[in-house]
C-alpha cells in the first residue's frame, strides 16, 4: 500500500517553540534534529543515568505539529542552529548533545572544534563540553561517535575480529553511514581495500572526491574501489566485513537493479554458504531489524549483526564523554542499556508485522 503523502510542513510556517530545561533537573543533554519520533536515544541515555544515579534527562528538541494525515505522524522539525547553540551555551544545566539529520555536517563549522573523528567521518553526531587548557573557557566540541558504534558492533560480534586485518572490506549505500565506516574500516579493521557498492554513482563520486582533500597520499590508506559490475564482484577477493547502509526497500530502478545484484554476487549463494566467514552489520533496523540484505546475507552464510548494536555502542561512548565516567567499566550498564534497546526493536517489529498483515 503506497505511504500517505507529505503534508508540507516547513521552518517558515511552524511557529518557534523555546528550549525547555526543566528545573528539577540537575543535567539536561538534547536530541538535536527531526524528524524523532522513532528515536531510541532517550531511553537509552535514561537507562544509562538511572544506572548512575544521576538526576539527567535527554530531551528531543522538535516541536511535533501536523495532522493526522502527515506521514510519518506526527511530523517534527528542531529550532535553527543558532537558536539551538544560543541557548545550550546560556545553560548551566547543558552537558551534551546528540545531533541528528539534517544538521551533522551543517553544525561543524559553529563548533569550537571537531574530533578526529568527526572529520574524517564528514559529520558530527555528538556535542560535549571540553576546558580549554590555555583559557579555561568551556569548548563546545564535536565529535562522531558512529565511528565507535560500528567499530564495536562489528568487533564485538566477529567470531574473530583478527581476520578483518588484511583482507577487503565491503561499504553498501553512499551516505553519512558509508563515510563513517570508511574511517572505522582503515583505523581500526585494517582493511586491505574497500569495495563501495551504490545505485548512485554520483554519490560514491563525491565520496571519492571528499576522500581524496582529506587523504592526499593514497598509499597511506586502503584504496576505494567502485563496483558496478555483478561479474566483477563475482571474481574479485571476498570482504571479511561489509557495512549496510541503506533504506530496506525492494529495488525497482534500473540502477538499484544492479546494484542489488553487485551485492548479491559479493554475498554469494546458499550452495557457497560453507565457504563464508564473514560478517554483515545491518545498520538498518527500523522498522524491522531484519531486512532483505539481511536475508540475502544470511543465505550466504554470513554472520548479520544488527545495526541496534551500533546504536548500543554509540550511545555508551556518548554517554562517557558526557558524565565522564567509565560507563561501560560499570556493572550492569552496558546489559541495563541492551535491554531496553534489542526491547523497543523487538517490540517495533512485532507492530510493524502486525501492521502489514492488517
Amino acid at each position: 500500500m503506497a505511504a500517505p503523502a507529505v503534508e508540507a510542513t516547513t521552518p517558515q510556517t511552524r511557529p518557534e517553540e523555546p528550549i525547555t530545561s526543566p528545573s528539577h533537573l540537575d543535567g539536561v543533554a538534547y536530541l538535536y534534529g527531526h524528524p524523532l519520533l522513532n528515536s531510541l536515544s532517550p531511553p537509552l541515555h535514561q537507562t544509562v543515568y538511572n544506572a548512575l544515579g544521576l538526576n539527567w534527562q535527554q530531551i528531543p528538541l522538535s516541536s511535533v505539529t501536523g495532522t493526522s494525515a502527515t506521514y510519518p505522524p506526527p511530523y517534527t522539525l528542531s529550532p535553527p542552529i543558532n537558536t539551538f547553540l544560543a541557548s545550550i551555551k546560556a545553560n548551566p544545566k547543558f552537558v551534551g548533545s546528540s545531533v541528528t539529520m539534517p544538521h551533522k555536517v551543517a553544525i561543524m563549522p559553529h563548533l569550537d572544534d571537531l574530533t578526529e573523528h568527526a572529520r574524517q567521518a564528514g559529520a558530527c553526531n555528538t556535542i560535549f563540553l571540553r576546558e580549554d587548557p590555555v583559557t579555561g573557557k568551556t569548548q563546545y566540541v564535536g565529535t562522531n561517535t558512529d565511528c565507535d558504534g560500528i567499530r564495536e558492533a562489528l568487533i564485538q560480534n566477529a567470531p574473530d575480529a583478527s581476520r578483518f586485518r588484511g583482507r577487503p572490506a565491503l561499504i553498501i549505500g553512499g551516505g553519512g553511514t558509508a563515510r563513517t565506516a570508511i574511517y572505522v574500516m582503515r583505523r581500526w579493521l585494517g582493511s586491505s581495500k574497500i569495495y563501495i557498492v551504490n545505485r548512485d554513482a554520483a554519490e560514491v563520486a563525491t565520496i571519492m572526491e571528499e576522500d581524496r582533500a582529506r587523504n592526499p597520499d593514497p598509499t597511506a590508506q586502503a584504496p576505494l574501489v567502485h563496483v558496478t559490475d555483478p561479474a566483477e564482484a563475482a571474481r574479485l577477493e571476498a570482504p571479511a566485513a561489509i557495512v549496510s547502509g541503506i533504506p530496506n526497500y525492494p529495488p525497482k530502478t534500473a540502477e538499484e537493479l544492479n546494484a542489488r545484484a553487485v551485492i548479491q554476487a559479493f554475498l554469494g549463494t546458499e550452495a557457497e554458504a560453507a565457504k563464508q566467514q564473514g560478517v554483515i552489520l545491518e545498520m538498518c533496523y527500523h522498522p524491522v531489524p531484519w531486512t532483505e540484505i539481511a536475508q540475502l546475507a544470511s543465505a550466504g552464510g554470513w554472520k548479520v549483526i544488527l545495526g541496534s548494536e551500533a546504536l548500543i555502542w554509540q550511545g555508551l561512548e556518548q554517554a562517557r564523554l558526557w558524565t565522564g565516567k567509565d560507563v561501560i567499566g560499570t556493572p550492569g550498564v552496558v546489559d541495563a542499556v541492551k535491554a531496553v534497546v534489542n526491547g523497543s526493536v523487538a517490540e517495533r517489529a512485532a507492530q510493524a508485522k502486525k501492521t502489514s498483515s492488517l
